[in-house]
């Protein structure tokens, strides 16, 4: 592995990580496609249990929802999407060591990559500040989507899949049904669906676009 940035460090730290173990947080921005030894994925594991152990309590302490909803809440907060939208407002796709051709594809927008990183990030962070640190982090980080705040800068697939997530439904699909016009000028048509609700297609001039704004227009319809 290369050695973690002065720059990444400062944003971890900025961002109220604790970082004491370089090796442990070039881990936790490590992608599967870069072929080193260890990736994000063992932290990615710890991460999770974490947040939703403190999601989990902080919904219990609130005490205004009873079981059902607590776990229709609890499942919407701790979902890849929650925790992509999470990462997006932190820009960790910025600081991600990923394979260019990962990288090339899209992979570094990707709900699933993003999702995980950012419950990486909780894993290192427990790893070297221990629980009630990163709780309280948590608890930043989280706090406006506990609160209920939608937020206007909310990225259109995160709020999707939220969306999702907090109706028990399966998570969305994207799939690209159509592409036209020459390479310098492509063209791409996304279909987004999501299972006994409905979907939407939308085009744009790259596929990421094509699929946010398809989310964007899904959640007009549909949310």
């Amino acid at each position: 592995m290369s050695e973690l940035s002065a720059e990444t460090r400062e944003w971890l730290e900025e961002n109220g990580f604790t970082v004491r173990r370089a090796d442990l947080w070039k881990e936790a921005l490590t992608h599967g496609s870069t072929g080193d030894k260890r990736d994000y994925q063992r932290l990615e594991f710890l991460g999770d249990r974490v947040l939703g152990l403190t999601i989990a309590h902080w919904l219990y302490a609130d005490g205004r929802d009873a079981e059902g909803r607590m776990a229709q809440r609890l499942n919407a907060l701790v979902s890849k999407g929650a925790c992509a939208a999470r990462a997006r407002e932190l820009d960790v796709s910025d600081h991600v060591r990923m394979g260019k051709q990962a990288r090339e594809d899209g992979a570094h927008d990707s709900e699933n990559v993003l999702g995980d990183i950012m419950e990486s990030l909780l894993g290192a962070n427990f790893l070297e500040a221990g629980f009630d640190a990163t709780r309280d982090l948590i608890r930043i980080l989280w706090r406006d989507a506990v609160h209920g705040a939608v937020g206007q800068n909310k990225h259109p697939k995160s709020a999707l899949q939220e969306w999702a997530a907090g109706n028990q439904r399966r998570p969305p699909e994207y799939e690209v049904v159509d592409t036209l016009g020459p390479d310098h000028a492509r063209r791409f048509t996304v279909r987004v669906s999501v299972h006994k609700v409905g979907e939407v297609e939308a085009t744009a001039s790259g596929k990421q676009e094509a699929e946010t704004e398809a989310a964007k227009l899904f959640m007009e319809k549909f949310g």
